[in-house]
């Protein structure tokens, strides 16, 4: 298997195009012919997660966080510890890939897998993605809907939640008349004509768009296909941020946090009080997430666990919701063993190919304990 092969199948998974915009996604280094030995996977690089690699003959490393991040201005080698880096993974033909926010925003990805991690049932996002879906409509002959509409289902379109192949189709008539210098498939240039069409509809993720209609225009049989783009402010139920779910059984605060900290293998939270009822209903978001507070909130969620909370935020949530802290490096860890799976179940078991964790720790968070 090459590189570009695992590459395409992991932005089929998790697609770059559902990451915030100013992020860096994606194949980071390295080359698509490169042929991978077997894969190492981290929350983020550095010389001890490279060292290991090599040791264990790792040439593809997946990443959460993003090697390169920023824009790099210059690669001085001897004063910049990322050029040093960077230098070390070309001298070992290693390749670096990144699923970052496009990793938060899929089901099944990071917020799903720390809902997981606290045993929470009836998962859904906490707050789905919007302004990120058009309606694609095209007018198709009656002979060509089968090949046109197959067209756009391969390119992506046509997909709502667990459901593939979606679209409405509803007859009608179509006119034109074409020029001296046009070739109509259906009738005769400089006459004006009328035509029965299918009027063919469908929704299309924002990433996905110039595919489609690219598929489109390949198998249409008019000379100048039509077809009409409208943006939609619908709610994306494929893509969103965080996670909501139920305990299997309500707790009191204190086991809450008792729970959480065994959960995720931490003895230190930070928290404030919430209402001081029973906790069941639990909102989370791996990583930084006090962003989605108010909508933890408003779903009336008991609980929120997520990192990187602010003191003022504390206050905002203080006898609203039980608001935990549970450190960004550990509410994300637990996201690899997922992409571990997704990676396993597409590499053939013939190929010799490892999918391993980084055995150390990447936390840069120490705990001081006196």
């Amino acid at each position: 298997m090459i590189v570009g092969e695992l590459t395409k199948y992991l932005d089929d998974w998790a697609p770059p195009g559902a990451a915030w915009e100013k992020d860096n996604v994606g194949l980071q280094i390295g080359s698509r012919r490169q042929k991978i030995k077997s894969i190492m996977l981290c929350l983020e690089l550095n010389d001890e997660v490279l060292k290991e690699s090599l040791q264990k003959k790792c040439n593809f490393i997946f990443t959460h966080h993003p090697l390169i991040f920023k824009p790099i201005k210059k690669l001085d080698t001897e004063n910049n510890s990322l050029a040093k880096l960077i230098d070390k993974l070309f001298k070992h033909n290693i390749s670096v890939y990144s699923a970052h926010t496009n990793f938060d925003s899929i089901k099944d990805g990071v917020s799903f897998e720390l809902a997981k991690v606290l045993k929470l049932k009836n998962i859904r996002f906490l707050e789905n993605e919007e302004n990120n879906q058009f309606k694609v409509v095209t007018f198709i002959p009656a002979t060509s809907l089968d090949k046109i509409s197959e067209a756009i289902f391969s390119a992506g379109g046509g997909i709502i939640g667990e459901y593939e192949n979606c679209s409405f189709r509803s007859s009608g008539e179509g006119t034109f008349k074409g020029s001296d210098k046009s070739n109509p498939q259906v009738g005769k240039k400089n006459r004006f004509e009328n035509v029965n069409e299918i009027r063919l509809e469908v929704i299309v993720d924002s990433w996905k768009l110039n595919k489609v209609i690219s598929a489109i225009v390949k198998t249409h049989p008019y000379e100048e296909p039509a077809y009409d783009i409208y943006p939609l402010k619908n709610k994306n139920v494929n893509y969103g941020a965080g996670a909501i779910g139920e305990l299997e059984k309500e707790m009191n605060e204190n086991k809450f946090l008792s729970f959480v900290s065994k959960s995720l293998k931490t003895k230190a939270l930070k928290y404030c009080e919430g209402t001081g009822k029973t906790i069941k209903k639990i909102a989370v978001c791996g990583g930084s997430g006090s962003e989605l507070l108010t909508q933890a909130i408003s779903e009336e969620a008991d609980a929120f666990v997520t990192a990187d909370i602010k003191y003022h935020t504390y206050q905002d949530a203080e006898r609203k919701i039980l608001l935990i802290d549970a450190g960004h490096y550990e509410t994300e860890i637990i996201s690899l063993k997922a992409a571990q799976q997704v990676i396993n179940n597409f590499i053939p078991k013939s190929s010799g190919i490892k999918v391993l964790k980084y055995s150390g720790s990447t936390n840069p968070v120490k705990f001081y304990k006196q």
